[in-house]
């Protein structure tokens, strides 16, 4: 089962050159196994004829807790997400729409089962929305785990969100508004502290979009400190590489092809101990001020490998 590959290790998928299905049977199969006592997820886009919506509903018609956050505010797709959210709500489906003031960007799914050992969590993070659709023309990246560590912040990231409790201190994850940007300037600011002549410092980011003047000008501190960046960066991007002085480690590159490049990848060399997340957020003030988002780590050795390819 899908359960039983989870416990065994990490997934990572790379949509579309990995099919969308495995994402849609972890919940259809959340959906009808007995043994699956909750199910929580975020929807920001999703397609007309859903079938992640489809598993949800069968979840409730098969007396799960399901619960749902529902952003309302998701451009171009306002009127599909309420006639989705009230089908949900007559089925017994606890929907939530969204967190006043923020928009709720974040994709993440959590599934709690009964097991011989006691309850077990199984969750699903990505870089892009739960949309068949798009699954097929947007790059993107999603990890699979059962880790503790990780389905335990995930389970407090839900719990703040519906209004149970105050947002928690995270260890792995970084959420956005309260502490994303700050853990993003901190890993910059910590490759400059490290680099050295001899030893320079690197740092690579795959994002949509580079806006956020403060991100921007610990970049350019990065840079003069004699870090090497490589930003691969689709749509805008305020910063000017190539600037003597102040820019000249920075390279800045696009993407142009077959797919719409959508995943966000960061990496951080850290004096070999190299760290590596994934996010859903892009380095826009928008994402890390005014929405709701996840940046998570990459851990398994063997995953990390493949990110690094791929950037």
């Amino acid at each position: 089962t899908i359960w039983d590959a989870l416990r065994r290790e990490d997934i990572l998928l790379h949509h579309p050159y990995e099919s969308f299905d495995l994402v849609i049977r972890f919940i259809s199969e959340a959906a009808v196994d007995p043994d699956v006592m909750a199910i929580k997820m975020t929807l920001y886009r999703t397609s007309g004829d859903s079938p992640v919506v489809k598993a949800l509903a069968r979840a409730a018609e098969n007396g799960k807790q399901v619960t749902v956050f529902v952003e309302l505010k998701a451009r171009f797709d306002e009127k599909r997400n309420i006639g989705w959210a009230q089908q949900l709500e007559k089925l017994g489906v606890i929907v939530i729409y969204g967190i006043a003031g923020l928009k709720v960007h974040a994709k993440v799914m959590l599934v709690v089962r009964r097991e011989a050992d006691g309850k077990k969590s199984y969750l699903h993070l990505g870089t892009g929305n739960y949309n068949d659709t798009t699954a097929k023309l947007y790059t993107d990246l999603g990890l699979m785990t059962s880790r503790d560590e990780i389905t335990l912040e995930v389970a407090q990231f839900f719990n703040a969100i519906s209004g149970y409790s105050d947002p928690p201190d995270l260890r792995k994850l970084s959420l956005a508004p309260v502490t994303m940007k700050d853990r993003i300037l901190s890993l910059i600011e910590r490759e400059a502290n490290r680099s050295e002549r001899n030893n320079p410092g690197l740092i690579m980011a795959k994002i949509n979009s580079l806006s956020d003047t403060d991100v921007i000008k610990a970049l350019y501190k990065a840079s003069s400190a004699g870090v090497k960046i490589l930003l691969n960066v689709r749509g805008i991007c305020m910063l000017r590489p190539g600037v003597k002085g102040r820019s000249e480690n920075i390279t800045v590159v696009s993407i142009v092809d077959r797919f719409l490049e959508h995943s966000r990848i960061l990496y951080f060399q850290n004096g070999g101990n190299e760290e590596i997340y994934l996010s859903s957020a892009d380095w826009m003030p928008r994402n890390l001020e005014r929405r709701v988002e996840l940046m998570f780590p990459v851990e398994q050795n063997n995953l990390r490998i493949r990110v690094k390819e791929i950037l």
